[in-house]
């Protein structure tokens, strides 16, 4: 399968990046481009949907935690849409599913979002 990365803004600050593919070492810098970009672009609730994701790998990982750092510094959140069990087993490992907001759907994260603006 192709990698594919989409960006939706939802608003001046919420934006959804959904991943297609895997998100390799090959393919990490390119959501790591479009995350730069829509947090330099004034973004402070971004929600990584992984719905479309077949595999993730470490570089993967060091993207969505130097990301989370950024929203952070911006008083912002990343939340992640997981429904994938292999992916989800993944955070749980190595112990991200404590520092990234992990939801079942889009539905889900999107309420946390909107509830919290």
């Amino acid at each position: 399968m192709n990698f594919d990365v989409t960006t939706e803004r939802l608003s001046g600050q919420q934006v959804v990046i959904s991943p297609a593919g895997e998100v390799d070492l090959y393919t990490a810098p390119e959501l790591k481009q479009e995350l730069l970009d829509a947090i330099e672009s004034g973004a402070t609730d971004v929600i990584v949907d992984l719905t479309r994701t077949t595999f993730i790998d470490s570089a993967a990982l060091g993207v969505l935690v130097g990301a989370v750092r950024r929203l952070r510094e911006r008083d912002g959140r990343l939340s992640i849409v997981c429904s994938e069990r292999s992916i989800r087993k993944i955070f749980e490992i190595t112990g991200l599913d404590r520092v990234l907001a992990i939801h079942a759907s889009r539905q889900e994260a999107l309420g946390v979002v909107g509830s919290a603006v």
